[in-house]
């Protein structure tokens, strides 16, 4: 679901990953680890491989009563020791890079050992994984994965290795099915197409990919199961609907603004005497509104 699509959400025969319920029960869960390694190894790449982990607590609260509490999605604990952080984001907002770089410094002091006074000991790597359904910059429509790190920005050499980020940006993902290769694009048309899959592709033909789809079907959760993901589904149109909402009222707010400032340019320049039907062809306006000016 995009977040200018107003329409109910359907109950298909897979779950959504995107939903809160539905990125948890595949991704969270201590029995799913199966999954969520190969996953995490797609993602970070760059040699690193995780055989294991442990799934850590996702609520962190601040050493103080006004410190503002921390909550991630998903956290875990690879087998070097390495800190991941999983989040899934629905939209943009203005100040998400600062509340991602936020949650990386709130685990990174978390670790600084109590009673030690000197540096004497090491950090553990910190991985921050957001996969977003949205665009970081809209101008921006090709690159969907994005791998970022503290650099020295004259040689281009890395400055420190143990803190990265990782964005998976959905909506540039656009491969269509025959163009599905590796496993990197299953998963991610995984996220992006599970929920609207009515059977499993002949692409998706290993068996962690099956393995998904059998977890994820409908008919397979419980009772409790089925209405805790479909007011997770719920709870995202809601969320979705207000979000457009609230743009499209911005944006008519930014209309209003915009015609004012040419009813403003055009009296103006009547009073420098410039013609009606120039300034009219000129801003755009209609004659008649140009005329009672």
């Amino acid at each position: 679901m995009t977040k200018n699509n107003l329409e109910k959400p359907t109950v298909g025969r897979f779950i959504d990953p995107g939903s809160d319920f539905g990125f948890k029960f595949l991704f969270g869960k201590p029995a799913h680890q199966d999954i969520l390694i190969p996953f995490l190894n797609e993602l970070i790449g760059s040699g690193k491989r995780i055989k294991n982990l442990v799934y850590g607590p996702t609520e962190y609260l601040g050493e103080t009563a006004d410190q503002k509490k921390v909550i991630f999605d998903l956290r875990c604990t690879g087998d070097n020791g390495e800190e991941i952080i999983v989040e899934m984001q629905r939209m943009n907002h203005d100040n998400f890079k600062e509340r991602v770089m936020f949650s990386t410094s709130r685990l990174i002091s978390s670790q600084y050992p109590k009673g030690v006074e000197y540096w004497n000991f090491e950090l553990p790597a910190v991985i921050f994984i957001g996969i977003l359904e949205f665009r970081m910059d809209d101008m921006e429509r090709e690159r969907y994965l994005k791998s970022i790190s503290l650099i020295d920005k004259d040689s281009g050499r890395i400055f420190y290795s143990k803190l990265s980020y990782i964005f998976l940006e959905l909506p540039n993902f656009a491969k269509k099915d025959e163009e599905i290769k590796t496993d990197k694009d299953r998963w991610f048309w995984l996220l992006n197409n599970l929920s609207k899959a009515d059977k499993i592709p002949t692409f998706m033909n290993k068996r962690i990919f099956q393995r998904i789809f059998k977890i994820a079907e409908l008919s397979n959760l419980t009772k409790e199961e089925r209405m805790a993901y479909e007011a997770s589904l719920q709870d995202k149109w809601l969320w979705n609907s207000a979000m457009s909402l609230a743009e499209k009222k911005a944006a008519e707010q930014e209309r209003s603004k915009a015609d004012q400032e040419k009813l403003v340019s055009a009296q103006s320049l009547k009073k420098a005497g410039v013609a009606n039907h120039i300034i009219a062809e000129s801003l755009k306006l209609p004659l008649t509104v140009v005329e009672k000016l």
